[in-house]
Formats: structure tokens, sequence, C-alpha cells
């Protein structure tokens, strides 16, 4: 009885089993076992449980596949980090040498401020016996004259922005030749390099609208050349940008 029940189990899987071992053998049947079965009658669950059962090579070539991805995924990643690193250093580096070149091209002393001179002797060793590179810029004004206060802010901002200029400031009465510096003639700028007077501007408030900026006085000395190029002002800016990256 055994036999002929095996027999007929043969017979039904004669010309379809392509395996021969005893795996082979159960694998076949799982997958006649499917493809048999009204398709309809079987569960969208079960069939997918089935089909993965009747190919296990295939499920493992599957797993094989999403962990060379995955792995990839992990490379890639490592890839891009290094790369990150690799421009945060080459910016450094670069960073390094702008600031080294300009350090060599800027030579000479810096400032950053506005310097307060007191009498007309302290003007006069100031203009002498500064630096010739140097460029000086005195304003000579008075309390309560209109546009003095007004260059004296102004000034303070350049000489921040600007610090191998040096920017002086100086009383009119504290000059030593007050009757020349009257009320008419102030705010007066007067603009030294290598102890000559390079450049005399008497009422220079009268060339800005009634208020008036740092800007404005600035465009004001470059439309005459009196400024130097603002690279090291530019270079910090630049490294302060790309540090907020």
């Amino acid at each position: 009885m055994e036999e002929a029940k095996s027999q007929s189990l043969e017979e039904d899987f004669e010309g379809q089993a392509t395996h021969t071992g005893p795996k082979g053998v159960i694998n076949d049947w799982r997958k006649f076992k499917l493809e048999s079965e009204d398709g309809d009658s079987i569960p969208s669950n079960k069939k997918e449980i089935l089909r993965q059962m009747s190919s296990p090579q295939c499920r493992d070539e599957n797993e094989s596949k999403e962990r060379f991805h995955r792995k990839m995924s992990i490379q890639e990643y490592e890839l891009i980090h290094q790369v990150k690193e690799d421009e945060n250093c080459l910016r450094k580096y670069r960073r390094q040498c702008m600031q080294d070149m300009h350090q060599k091209l800027s030579f000479g002393p810096r400032y950053g401020f506005v310097y307060e001179l007191e009498t007309g002797e302290q003007f006069l060793e100031t203009i002498a016996k500064e630096q010739k590179i140097t460029t000086i810029v005195v304003h000579i004004y008075e309390d309560g004259i209109k546009g003095c206060d007004g260059l004296n802010s102004s000034l303070t901002c350049l000489a921040a922005e600007y610090p191998m200029v040096k920017f002086c400031k100086i009383k009119a009465s504290n000059t030593g030749a007050g009757d020349r510096f009257s009320s008419d003639v102030l705010p007066t700028l007067l603009v030294y390099k290598g102890g000559e007077l390079i450049s005399n501007f008497i009422s220079v408030a009268e060339q800005f609208a009634e208020e008036f900026f740092a800007g404005d006085v600035e465009s004001f000395l470059n439309e005459y050349g009196l400024l130097p190029e603002r690279e090291i002002y530019a270079l910090e800016q630049t490294d302060t940008e790309e540090d907020t990256e």
C-alpha cells in the first residue's frame, strides 16, 4: 500500500522534479503545491511564504544584495565625511597662507583707533616722526560745531576698518593756530604722508548730507585715493563667513 502511494506521488511529480537530494525534493514539492493550488484560495502572505520556501537560493541572494548595499552606504558615508574633513583642512591652510601673505604685504604699524592730540607740539611730532609709509588723517574740530561730532564718529569706525591708517583729532583751539581754524572752516580734514600734506579739506561736512555716516566719509576719501585697499578687513570677513558654514 505504501509503495503504491509512493509510486503515485512519483507519477504526479514525473517530469517536474529538478532536485535530486531530500531537500531538493521538498523544495520541488513546495513549488508544485504553490503552482497547483488555486491562486484565489491561498492568502497572499502564505503564497509569499511558499514562494520564499521554494526559492531559498533567491532569498539568500536578495539578503546578500541588501547587505552589500548597506555596506556601500557606510562606505559612502565615510567617504563623504572624509571629504568634508579634507575641505576643512584645505580651508584652514588657505586661510593661513592668506594671513601670512597679508602680513608680509601689509608691513608697518597698525593703529585701529582715533588718537586725541592735546597740543600743537604733539600734532607736529605725530606728523614728523611717523613712518613715511603711514597715511595720517587729522580731524581739526571744536565742540558744538555742526558736523564735527558726526565726523568724529565716522572716523572712529574707519579707524577700526583701516588699522594701517593713523586717524587723529585735535581741537582747533589746541593747535596753536586757532586763528587759522575758525568755526567757518571746521570741520577740517588734513591728510599727511611722509611728513608732507597731501590733501586739505576745509568745511568738509558740506560734502555730505545733513546726516552722514562712516560709509559716506569712506567713499569721499576713496575718491581722492587716500585710503588703502581693505584687503586685511576683507580677509577677516571671509574667515567669519567660513566659520559659520
